[in-house]
């Protein structure tokens, strides 16, 4: 039996979800070394590995004073991130996935920035006379990465469940989770689920009335709710997509291109602490006002 030909759009979580750098760029290449990695034996976690390695160098060779040097490493970055769509789409046209899986490719970028940070405050520090002022503004700035990455992932796996129960397996709740990480045995998945339930954590502390409006839900209608409520939560998810699209890869490595062309790393720390804090800032409100607006 002919097998049927996975399409674009097979290989995306959602269309709703994906911002206008990933449509039509990281995802249409992605897309097509996804669909050749699909006849063969590679499997998206060894992809994720690679994009992990890939990135990391990348985010050293920020730390030479050579424009040529740092814009490679750009580049460099921009196919890390490649790869990191590759795993995914991987996953979407092959059904290769796993728990594990989905922890890698939420930590890869994690490695990617570390080694960013850590190369800019290295540079820097050597520039100026007080480099405890570096190493502080990256040190903001490496956690303001971790929230804003950690809480747009949340919003959008949200909007996947909202689509549907199938687009949405990924998402779950903090009770499921800690129930799965105490039956596992011992063992590395276990220590990666432990990091994951961290990474919860922290979503449910920032979205309190997102809670509260999915256990109302759930308890009026079980986990498969109407049609007509899927579509009012999708209505409202959408519009604090823009503020996610920014805070995520995409709007901040154009900043990152801005400091590497100016030779200036301030204006990448600066854009990460401040503006894509208040951007996160007006979408967690809006989105938290949203929800306790909602009457189920």
């Amino acid at each position: 039996m002919e097998q049927t030909k996975k399409t674009f759009e097979d290989s995306l979580k959602s269309i709703e979800t994906e911002n206008f750098l990933d449509r039509v760029f990281y995802r249409p290449i992605g897309y097509r070394i996804a669909l050749v990695l699909s006849r063969t034996s590679v499997t998206p976690n060894v992809i994720t590995i690679i994009s992990v390695f890939i990135g990391v160098f990348a985010g050293i060779l920020f730390y030479p004073q050579n424009i040529w040097i740092n814009i490679l490493g750009f580049i460099l970055l921009v196919f890390a991130n490649i790869l990191d769509c590759v795993d995914g789409q991987l996953a979407r046209l092959t059904g290769i996935k796993s728990d594990v899986g989905r922890i890698l490719d939420g930590l890869a970028g994690d490695f990617w920035f570390i080694s960013i940070y850590l190369s800019i405050a290295l540079r820097v520090s050597g520039q100026i006379g007080e480099s405890w002022v570096i190493w502080l503004a990256v040190s903001l700035a490496g956690m303001s990465n971790l929230i804003q990455a950690n809480i747009s992932d949340y919003y959008k796996t949200a909007h996947l469940y909202f689509i549907s129960q199938k687009k949405g397996a990924e998402f779950d709740t903090i009770e499921r989770i800690k129930a799965k990480h105490a039956a596992m045995p011992k063992g590395i998945k276990r220590f990666l689920y432990r990091l994951y339930l961290y990474y919860t954590v922290v979503q449910t502390l920032f979205t309190p009335q997102l809670q509260k409006m999915l256990k109302r839900i759930t308890a009026k209608y079980g986990e498969d709710f109407p049609e007509e409520i899927r579509l009012l939560l999708r209505k409202t998810s959408l519009k604090v997509m823009p503020y996610l699209n920014i805070a995520t890869f995409n709007g901040r490595s154009i900043a990152l291109f801005a400091a590497v062309l100016l030779q200036n790393f301030w204006v990448y720390l600066l854009f990460e602490i401040i503006v894509l804090n208040l951007l996160l800032f007006v979408a967690i409100n809006k989105y938290e006002g949203y929800c306790k607006k909602i009457e189920i």
